[in-house]
């Protein structure tokens, strides 16, 4: 249990921090994209790999708001090479334009970590009229990927260096609707249920990730692509929850994990060689999760490819 500090097989526990799992790790040459990275534990992630001398580009989508970070960032470490970049995944058209734009830069691309996400809104559809955890949480990290393989796949092969793919999911994939996931039933409103809905999302998360780490592999190519619990973060994420969310955020703060601990894993998985040439895992506490930890839906690969298939439709020419 992470709350004891029991360290796992990688000799990290969920009290380790994201310094503490990236010590000694030499970033230097590596790109990374990390979306989410002016809130929560996406600022930890973003800095914590800044210091090893990973180039971060914040994927925000509010520029300002990721300026501030850059600078504080800076201020640590004055040699740290920060770019921010806007990209709002509540709309589809925003991440084809930062794709884009970052196509454009020609910069590599190493790692991408999607991180970025939301908890429990009420009932919204997003920019392209679609239920707003699935479109948020799921789709918009689908149509990024998608879009910057490959500009990850030439990175991998002229530079020789594996190409990291890291999508952050949760326990909660296992709260999602009954079904799994509602296929037909994605914008109804009147069956609407946020909690249900955000596990769906995470639910998507992981069986992106399984179908991802399949294709690549069919590929042949020189890139992982793993999901991971983060852990309980007393973060803002939890803000929709209302006197629930207060709660957790005001007496969590005691007990569960801060955000050095909660970013962790993402930094593991994203940097760390123990996880060189892993693929198609699910992570929690900066160890390979036990199977137990995952439900039987996330691990259907025909469910995974049905999914990958529907939001390639959602996602056609946007």
């Amino acid at each position: 249990m992470w709350i004891f500090g029991w360290a796992g097989p990688s000799g990290f526990s969920g009290k380790s921090t994201a310094e503490q799992v990236t010590q000694g790790i030499d970033g230097t040459g590596l790109t990374a994209i990390v979306t989410g990275a002016s809130n929560g534990i996406g600022i930890e992630t973003a800095r914590a790999l800044a210091l090893r001398g990973v180039h971060i580009v914040m994927g925000v989508r509010n520029v300002n708001a990721g300026n501030k970070v850059k600078e504080q960032i800076l201020a640590e470490a004055p040699n740290a090479t920060i770019d921010v970049m806007e990209i709002d995944l509540n709309s589809l058209a925003s991440v084809s334009k930062f794709a884009s734009e970052y196509i454009s830069s020609g910069l590599p691309l190493n790692i991408l970590i999607n991180n970025a996400g939301i908890m429990a809104p009420p009932f919204t559809l997003s920019k392209d009229n679609i239920e707003q955890q699935f479109a948020v949480n799921h789709l918009g990290p689908f149509h990024l990927t998608n879009l910057l393989l490959d500009t990850m796949k030439k990175t991998a092969r002229e530079s020789n260096k594996e190409g990291r793919i890291v999508n952050l999911s949760s326990v909660l994939h296992k709260s999602s609707y009954k079904e799994g996931i509602r296929f037909d039933k994605i914008n109804e409103e009147s069956s609407y249920d946020g909690n249900a809905a955000y596990g769906q999302s995470k639910l998507c998360n992981l069986l992106h990730t399984n179908e991802l780490a399949r294709r690549l592999k069919a590929d042949g190519v020189d890139i992982t692509a793993n999901s991971l619990h983060p852990g309980l973060i007393a973060t803002n994420i939890t803000n929709n929850l209302n006197l629930v969310g207060w709660l957790f955020f005001t007496i969590g703060q005691f007990f569960l994990k801060n955000v050095a601990q909660g970013a962790a894993t993402t930094c593991y998985v994203a940097l760390h060689p123990q996880v060189k040439g892993v693929s198609g895992e699910y992570f929690i506490d900066s160890n390979k999760a036990d199977p137990s930890a995952t439900s039987a839906m996330s691990k259907d690969p025909e469910l995974a490819k049905r999914l990958w298939d529907f939001s390639l439709n959602l996602t056609a020419g946007k």
